[in-house]
């Protein structure tokens, strides 16, 4: 539990990021400053399967595939406080498993395979008081079934995939179970897949062997990925490593935000971690964690 003197640093910083965490009961909203957590609660419910947020903009849009439908509110204006007050929008795409953003353009995937985006209709792009706006879904192409979608990479059962304006193009691999474009073009993209992590240059370079499931990279350097439930890091001289976690339960996603890192457990448990301060120092390595008490966790997002 936060001490006195934590929660009054909290309330002091205005640096807060907001974490999205896609489950079974819907996408849970968690405010956190540095590396305390503050409030939590479920911002939309429905049974979520991925969420992501848009980047590069000060106006970021949330994104929730559900087994229902995609649906997407302004990041702004969910309050980890009071999750509830914000209205998430219904889109019209159906049951979805992954959900993305390709600059501002959002896309979607189902079980399937389909990947479709969503384009506005008559030069709406944003709706009223920010959001996706009013729109249609343009099919894309299919493939295998989708698991994960970033940029204009698609990680499905048949491999990585790009996204272009003519269709899907396949870019290699197999059983591709993630996929990160990386937060600017100096980032190569990473690929989770049943049979090793690998990294995008002169084609796919295998960096670590085994099953992954889940990977994360920051602009800042920082990667981290998911294999068989245990978290790995790869260091500043490029060689990656198991990062032990203070609770004995595996690791199902992991995400960065500006200084931080987050993960989530197969149990519920919400872990943060501040990798540098504002000044750019290092801090003590350790993790603080929140029990959230919710399962089947489909992915998680920082805005």
């Amino acid at each position: 539990m936060p001490t006195i003197d934590e929660k009054r640093v909290y309330t002091d910083n205005t640096g807060t990021e907001t974490v999205f965490v896609a489950t079974s009961v819907g996408v849970v909203s968690v405010s956190v400053s540095d590396d305390l957590v503050g409030g939590f609660g479920v911002a939309h419910r429905c049974s979520a399967r991925d969420v992501a947020v848009e980047r590069g903009t000060a106006d970021p849009t949330v994104a929730v595939a559900a087994e229902d439908d995609v649906f997407a509110a302004p990041a702004a204006d969910v309050d980890p406080e009071s999750p509830e007050a914000a209205t998430f929008e219904a889109t019209g795409f159906g049951p979805a498993s992954a959900v993305g953003f390709d600059g501002s353009t959002l896309l979607a995937a189902d079980g399937d395979g389909r990947v479709a985006r969503y384009e506005a209709v008559d030069g709406d792009t944003e709706g009223d008081g920010g959001g996706i706006g009013d729109g249609k879904w343009t099919t894309v192409g299919t493939v295998g079934a989708v698991r994960a979608l970033d940029g204009d990479l698609a990680a499905a059962a048949d491999g990585v995939h790009r996204v272009t304006d003519d269709g899907l193009t396949p870019a290699g691999l197999d059983d591709a179970r993630d996929v990160v474009v990386g937060a600017d073009a100096a980032v190569a993209p990473l690929a989770a897949t049943g049979t090793g992590l690998f990294k995008l240059g002169n084609g796919w370079m295998e960096e670590l062997t085994g099953a992954f499931d889940a990977v994360a990279a920051s602009a800042d350097g920082r990667r981290h990925a998911v294999s068989e439930g245990d978290l790995f890091a790869r260091g500043d001289d490029g060689e990656w490593a198991a990062v032990p976690i203070p609770v004995e339960e595996s690791v199902v996603a992991v995400a960065h935000g500006v200084a931080t890192t987050y993960a989530v457990t197969d149990a519920g448990t919400f872990l943060v971690r501040a990798d540098r301060s504002e000044e750019g120092e290092r801090p003590d390595p350790s993790w603080r964690h929140q029990v959230l008490g919710l399962r089947d966790v489909g992915g998680v997002a920082v805005a």
